[in-house]
């Protein structure tokens, strides 16, 4: 039987425009500048307990998701999410609202993407995976999270902007840096949108020279930065979620422990200024950066995605004790790797017959291995011929 391609919707869930899943819909909640306090992490906890099935997702473009959410509960679900100030006024606002932040660098950061967020209303319209990445701490953090425009700091550290796919940025200030977005998204509406969807990369990667120089500039950005996957972190604590899921529980019990936290887009809370030690009963909040689960990607799966084909986060925790610390793991429950971020040494993808598995993505299986036996032998999946 033949492996079934997976739809591509090209476009990402929102509160007000939610995505049916295997499980129910999912509501996607994007924090305001990625901040909830306390109190509002142990509202959303009772409201998935409420309307969804009590498990959030934690994602890589820094938000969280209320799974189980039925059709009939959403109405409600959101003027409870609305009371809480965490959802926009309409879905055009919302589906632009595609900001990562860099959690570090104190509330400057933040600033900027507020004044970004309340100049939202002047932007062309865009592809509703289309991104910004305001990467303005005091290092470059990042460099690997999906974003089609960038402001960062140069090599030198003035102020640039970047379109995402090329290597040189335009000299921006503090001023003026909202109105050069504006205009850099407007030229990209104009020749790069097409059939509603469109990245940047993809654009620069088809036809190099299309960008303008008042865009393109010659200012180098700084080097990226190497961050921990969890543990103490730029005068703060990141705290990871187990293939990027909270348990509500888990959530709750966390705002008893913080004031607040800052979501990120490496499926961590980032609290800063404290150290943070986690209570033994918490099993999916990891604060240990060895934990063999942060080396591990992996979507929802079956059931949960109605295009998944297998079950991927029982097989992780299978693996997990087996791997050593210089190894990592990708399964995913169909052919799209929405879970992926960067390369890992194996990739295990979800077939109507098992798993197939690969050491290089872009090149056929090694093999085929059901469930059952990548479990009896879970090292056999990291030999083989090198990528």
């Amino acid at each position: 039987m033949s492996t079934p391609d997976p739809i591509i919707q090209g476009w990402c869930p929102g509160a007000l425009r939610p995505m049916m899943s295997g499980d129910g819909l999912v509501v996607r909640v994007r924090a305001v500048c990625g901040q909830l306090d306390a109190a509002q992490m142990a509202a959303i906890a009772v409201l998935s307990d409420r309307f969804g099935n009590g498990i959030l997702d934690v994602t890589q473009r820094a938000n969280l998701q209320i799974r189980g959410v039925t059709p009939d509960g959403h109405p409600e679900l959101i003027e409870a999410l609305r009371d809480l100030g965490v959802i926009d006024a309409d879905v055009s606002i919302e589906t632009k609202r595609n900001i990562a932040i860099t959690p570090f660098g104190g509330d400057a950061p933040r600033v900027l993407a507020r004044e970004l967020t309340a100049a939202l209303p002047d932007f062309p319209e865009l592809p509703g995976k289309f991104g910004f990445a305001i990467d303005t701490g005091p290092q470059a953090v990042l460099g690997d999270v999906s974003a089609d425009i960038r402001v960062e700091f140069s090599s030198n550290n003035q102020l640039i902007l970047r379109a995402d796919g090329c290597e040189t940025a335009a000299v921006t200030t503090r001023e003026t840096v909202i109105a050069d977005m504006i205009a850099l998204a407007e030229w990209f509406a104009r020749h790069g949108v097409e059939n509603g969807r469109g990245r940047m990369h993809k654009l620069l990667a088809r036809a190099p020279d299309i960008l303008p120089d008042q865009f393109r500039g010659e200012a180098q950005p700084r080097a990226q930065y190497a961050i921990p996957a969890a543990g103490s972190a730029e005068g703060g604590t990141l705290i990871a979620c187990a293939y990027g899921q909270i348990t509500s529980g888990d959530l709750r019990m966390l705002s008893m422990l913080v004031p607040g936290v800052i979501m990120t887009p490496w499926r961590a809370f980032f609290v800063p200024g404290q150290a943070v030690t986690l209570p033994i009963e918490s099993d999916g909040l990891i604060a240990d950066p060895s934990d063999a689960r942060l080396r591990i990607a992996a979507c929802p799966g079956a059931p949960k995605c109605p295009q998944a084909l297998g079950k991927t986060r029982v097989l992780a925790d299978r693996i997990a004790p087996h791997m050593s610390a210089d190894q990592s793991l990708h399964i995913t429950g169909c052919t799209k790797g929405c879970a992926a971020a960067g390369r890992y040494d194996v990739t295990l993808t979800a077939t109507t017959a098992g798993f197939d598995l690969h050491h290089d993505i872009n090149t056929s299986p090694l093999a085929q291995l059901t469930p059952a036996q990548i479990a009896a032998d879970p090292q056999f999946i990291f030999q083989g011929p090198s990528k």
